[in-house]
């Protein structure tokens, strides 16, 4: 089964070139011919020339970008886009999610919506809809939200997953809490699942573990396309034991979002480090087991700094206390996770640890709430790579963070008319504030 992508904007159009050369490199390597037949009809397909084109869809506002990763993946000489499956103008949406929401996604919905279709026709089995988008500008954000819409109303029985980059919190543009706000809101009604990458996160890692002393845009995407691809490419999964899963996006969200109103999901993957210290180290399964565990515990997104003292609560305390009284103020309570194994020796992993009844909300079973994907194949270059995707508590504050900057600046109406010009009125606002304090609330009292 194949997923059609959408990159959208100018972060998801950079994200999604990378993701689509680690999986080509990824597949690329000796002793793998079933695992890249596999990964080839997921994310290609094949011209009568024998070439592997990605099945994606290009969407920006502005020629640049679309530009810049359509002659990049040309260059490689291992993929490319297809012919026209891009669009573009000549104007962008000027960091408001108003502009590409009511006014670039509407005017532009019908071509759009005809490379989707066409790249859909390809598929002989469409597993799902994949979309990359940032949360903090226009394009990406307003633009990729209708976008999604149009998806939903068109495709109604399709899985929709939204990948969406969450902006630095110190700011990359001045309204980015309000396009992340109308992003978010819009977003849960209409995707099946919500992965969220944040580039505080990002960034950190890039620093501290993949020692990069000047930082780019492209070492960021780097990273993302790295944990992105560890959960897309083909592994064995409880449905389809002996064979590559044929529904990566299925399963995924089957594992995971077990309730419409839980719906965001964080990922995190182990180890992560420079070409230059991964020669010299060495890795066991028990020991990037206990880190993945307690970073998950203690809602840690890299193995560095991770605060060991965070441990999960007895069922029952000595004193009678419940476990949720009993907690951890840093315990991070997890509704569902997927752990996906690649690399040498992967049958010998013992997963028990992620089992424990206390690391999970009471009213579902432990086991419909942990699911385990394995691959005996080395994933891009790490002899042994451990990933965990989680529906938990771990995005509760920096989503919380967005809410109150944004209602700070809604409060006294700062830069609102920027966005009543094109159509959003005060009552979307405020739509949007109490759908995502909903969700905050949710995820707050599990």
């Amino acid at each position: 089964m194949s997923v059609v992508s959408l990159q959208l904007g100018q972060c998801g159009n950079q994200i999604g070139h990378e993701l689509f050369s680690v999986i080509s490199d990824d597949s690329g390597g000796p002793n793998r011919k079933q695992y890249k037949q596999c990964s080839d009809e997921r994310f290609f397909h094949e011209t009568s020339a024998g070439e592997l084109v990605a099945r994606s869809v290009l969407v920006d506002m502005e020629p640049k970008v679309i530009s810049r990763a359509i002659a990049k993946a040309s260059k490689s000489g291992r993929w490319r886009y297809g012919d026209g499956a891009h669009f573009s103008q000549k104007q962008g949406s000027g960091n408001n999610w108003a502009n590409g929401f009511c006014v670039h996604g509407p005017r532009h919905e019908e071509a759009v919506e005809d490379l989707v279709r066409m790249e859909m026709e390809r598929c002989d089995r469409l597993a799902g809809i994949f979309t990359m988008m940032s949360v903090a500008g226009g394009t990406g954000s307003g633009v990729g939200t209708y976008i999604t819409q149009r998806l939903r109303d068109l495709y109604p029985n399709s899985f929709i997953l939204n990948q969406v980059t969450w902006p630095y919190e110190a700011g990359e543009v001045i309204v980015q809490n309000y396009n992340s706000v109308l992003t978010l809101s819009h977003l849960y009604q209409l995707s099946d699942a919500i992965l969220v990458h944040e580039n505080d996160t990002v960034h950190k890692i890039c620093s501290r573990l993949m020692n990069i002393k000047h930082i780019s845009i492209s070492d960021v995407n780097k990273v993302i396309a790295h944990q992105l691809a560890s959960v897309l490419q083909p592994a064995y999964t409880a449905d389809s034991p002996c064979h590559y899963s044929t529904n990566p996006i299925g399963e995924l969200l089957t594992s995971l979002v077990c309730h419409p109103e839980y719906k965001l999901l964080s990922l995190c993957n182990i180890p992560q480090m420079s070409s230059t210290s991964l020669a010299y180290s060495v890795f066991n399964w028990p020991g990037l087991l206990k880190h993945l565990r307690q970073m998950l515990i203690a809602s840690a997104r890299m193995e560095e700094g991770i605060d060991w003292t965070v441990s999960a609560p007895l069922a029952v305390t000595s004193a009678g206390e419940s476990a949720t009284n009993s907690r951890h103020k840093s315990f991070n309570l997890s509704l569902a996770n997927l752990l996906i194994l690649r690399g040498k020796d992967v049958s010998t992993a013992v997963t028990d640890g992620f089992k424990d009844p206390a690391l999970y909300v009471p009213w579902l079973k432990p086991e419909n709430s942990f699911s385990t994907w394995t691959s005996p194949v080395a994933f891009n270059g790490y002899e042994k790579s451990a990933t965990l995707v989680s529906n938990s508590q771990s995005l509760l504050k920096p989503l919380d963070n967005i809410v109150r900057k944004a209602w700070n600046m809604f409060a006294s109406r700062a830069y609102v008319h920027q966005y009543t010009k094109f159509g959003i009125s005060e009552e979307d606002f405020l739509d949007s504030f109490t759908a995502l304090e909903q969700i905050i609330s949710s995820y707050t009292h599990l």
